[in-house]
């Protein structure tokens, strides 16, 4: 008797999930636009897809600060109270106040473009302490090249950003050595907030040839006022965001972010089970994606070639 009571405990153990005990993962984005928004349903998706599903033995938790420094530092100060399983901060501004406010929870961060620079990471390979993630570290040598096969005879490009993000602050630097190879020159226009991103816009007209949007969470949060005095001026518009190309943009050569999403998530999956966290390399996400609009293109007065439609991802006419 006793012997079939512990085969029937067997089987009933064998049927259930593999995934049995409850965890929280915690996320949070400095702010809702669709790149971050993606990758939150990425990572949510990765979990589900590794057994963790919410209802069942996964609690998700998810809060925006919608573009507000100390909004996000309460959000960071409350989830390590509450002490979840996991973190997952999406953007750089988010992971930097997640890392300042838990030096105990595993945290998975995505969407940073430089972990080291950012000084989330002592280095990619071993990122120490308990924290690990993705970058998404624009391939800018490519961006300058798809904008001057777009633009040949450009010679002035702006650079539109938020000069308190560490993230488009690496970018810049990256985009002024790449395009001095090219034999363009890079004029910088910063906005700190999402108001000022009209006005920082403007003053690039009569500057340049056209204006760069890096992954900057501030100006891509702002997105049609940069697009709307881009159309006035006839100035292409190009953004590093793939997301970014449907709200007006000409073209973007980036990242899948529901990709990286589940990039991410799939590291989440390591942590919880049992891996330690600081002992993940911190890896650059892969996969790139040529998204164009053609009828961007021609309210700006872009003609696009018909070969990099050709080979686009996505076209929007």
């Amino acid at each position: 008797m006793r012997a079939l009571l512990f085969a029937l405990a067997a089987s009933v153990a064998a049927a259930l999930p593999v995934h049995a005990e409850n965890v929280t993962v915690d996320v949070t984005a400095i702010v809702e636009h669709p790149a971050l928004d993606a990758v939150r349903d990425g990572v949510k998706d990765a979990l589900a897809a590794a057994g963790y599903k919410e209802g069942e033995n996964l609690t998700f938790v998810y809060k925006s600060a919608q573009g507000n420094a100390a909004t996000a530092a309460q959000i960071a100060r409350q989830f390590a109270g509450e002490g979840p399983t996991v973190i997952v901060p999406i953007s750089t501004p988010s992971a930097q106040t997640v890392a300042a406010a838990t030096r105990d929870i595993p945290i998975v961060f995505s969407a940073v473009s430089d972990p080291v620079g950012a000084q989330l990471v002592k280095s990619m390979d071993k990122p120490g302490g308990n924290i690990t993630g993705l970058s998404d570290m624009s391939p800018v040598a490519e961006h300058v090249a798809l904008i001057k096969e777009i633009l040949p005879n450009i010679k002035k490009l702006g650079f539109l950003y938020n000069s308190g993000e560490a993230n488009s602050v690496s970018l810049l630097a990256a985009l002024k050595a790449e395009a001095q190879k090219a034999g363009i020159e890079v004029v910088e226009s910063a906005a700190t907030k999402t108001a000022e991103v009209q006005g920082a816009t403007r003053a690039l007209v009569g500057k340049v040839d056209a204006v760069y949007v890096p992954t900057d969470n501030t100006i891509i949060s702002a997105l049609e006022s940069a697009v709307g005095v881009a159309v006035e001026s006839k100035l292409p518009l190009f953004t590093a965001d793939t997301d970014s190309v449907a709200r007006g943009a000409v073209a973007a050569l980036g990242f899948n972010y529901y990709d990286v999403g589940k990039q991410t998530g799939a590291i989440v999956v390591r942590v919880l089970k049992g891996e330690t966290v600081g002992d993940i390399p911190a890896t650059v996400a892969k996969g790139t994606d040529l998204v164009v609009n053609k009828s961007a293109a021609a309210k700006m007065g872009v003609t696009l070639p018909e070969a990099l439609v050709a080979r686009a991802t996505k076209v929007i006419e």
